[in-house]
């Protein structure tokens, strides 16, 4: 199907509407891993790709929900102008609906959002939810929390608050990199997010990281089965 833009932002700030995904046997792979942050984070480290950011600060709004998916990514700036002239004007200057128009199912939204506002409502949620959206990851805030969870849709924020972007915000680029506090996500980059933190994988590397992640698990299960048995510390397979 052939996609089409709103009209809500400019077409050249559209850098792509058809990303190039994972393939779906990656991301079925790691969603058969469960709330593996930790060991996905792990393989990581020993491959040197340094991106995972803890759930202490990418909060999640929904307890015990885990998402897998490709990047879908938004950047937002401060919008110029006094806020109440542009709320007496009318000038909205959030675009999110852009992204959520162009979405494909189990997309993930990233967002590089602006401190101490929403980036992203409960309307935008509910919309993101049926257009097929797994969830979002939002550095900045974000608001209407309980519509959001209400309507079983995750988010990952750095803040939430109640001050609308609509007057203060400018989407500027989709489908662009964006910088996630201080790592760079790629649109179609694979994202991994449970209750303990946020990975972001590159999509070049998503299918070195699963064949190790699966090894790490597998070790981990051995491990937790011997101490079942009663195994002695002494004895128990190394953790590494």
């Amino acid at each position: 199907m052939t996609k089409t833009l709103l009209g809500k932002i400019a077409p050249e700030r559209v850098k792509s509407l058809d990303i190039e995904r994972p393939p779906q046997d990656l991301i079925d792979g790691f969603k058969a891993l469960g709330d593996a942050s930790g060991i996905v984070s792990d393989v990581m480290d020993h491959l040197g790709i340094a991106a995972t950011l803890p759930g202490s600060l990418l909060k999640p709004t929904i307890p015990g929900a885990t998402i897998v998916g490709p990047a879908m990514t938004l950047r937002n700036t401060v919008m110029t102008g006094h806020p109440v002239d542009n709320a007496r004007a009318h000038r909205n200057g959030m675009a999110e609906i852009e992204a959520h128009n162009i979405a494909e199912q189990g997309d993930v939204l990233v967002i590089e959002g602006v401190p101490g506002l929403s980036n992203m409502g409960g309307i935008s949620a509910q919309v993101a939810k049926r257009q097929g959206e797994i969830g979002a990851i939002v550095s900045g805030g974000v608001r209407d929390v309980a519509h959001s969870r209400r309507v079983g849709f995750p988010v990952w924020a750095t803040e939430v608050s109640p001050i609308t972007g609509k007057w203060r915000i400018e989407t500027i680029e989709i489908n662009g990199p964006v910088q996630i506090e201080g790592i760079r996500v790629n649109p179609g980059d694979l994202v991994v997010a449970d209750d303990t933190g946020v990975c972001f994988i590159p999509r070049d590397r998503a299918r070195e990281v699963l064949e190790l992640s699966r090894k790490r698990a597998a070790a981990e299960d051995a491990r937790c089965d011997a101490i079942d048995r009663g195994v002695a510390i002494r004895d128990l397979p190394s953790a590494s």
